[in-house]
């Protein structure tokens, strides 16, 4: 079976966004950084080039692949803010008519600027994701 191409690696959050060419966008990184550090109680971990997470999950699909994943995190990309696992948690569907200006997919959550959203409801958003994949998912 195929390794998840995005693993862990030894590479500083820090150091990544500094890199971010878009000045809103690298500024947002930092605070969403922040956000999340205090949020999780977790040290930010990236996660292959782009991604920076915060905690870890073991996922086993039906298909029979399973992998590690962060809990939740994000990544500055150049159209938008793309966050990962926030919209896994039981309160996502109260909470995201509540949020402001986004969209969503599957699994992730984007957001053109941080200003665009209500800080309280990405921070419920954040706990609610991080809990239910760290605690709820993990007993099923």
């Amino acid at each position: 079976m195929a390794e998840n191409k995005t693993q862990p690696t030894n590479v500083a959050a820090e150091e990544f966004l500094a890199a971010v060419e878009h000045p809103g966008r690298r500024a947002d990184g930092f605070e969403l950084l922040e956000m999340m550090r205090g949020i999780t109680g977790q040290e930010a971990v990236m996660w292959g080039p782009t991604i920076v997470g915060f905690g870890s999950y073991h996922y086993k699909y039906d298909s029979g692949r399973e992998g590690d994943a962060a809990a939740v995190g994000f990544s500055p990309r150049k159209a938008n803010l793309v966050l990962y696992g926030v919209t896994e948690g039981p309160d996502a569907d109260r909470l995201l008519p509540e949020l402001g200006k986004h969209r969503t997919s599957t699994a992730c959550l984007y957001v053109n600027k941080l200003d665009d959203v209500d800080r309280n409801v990405l921070a419920e958003l954040i706990r609610s994701g991080y809990r239910y994949v760290t605690t709820e998912l993990q007993n099923h």
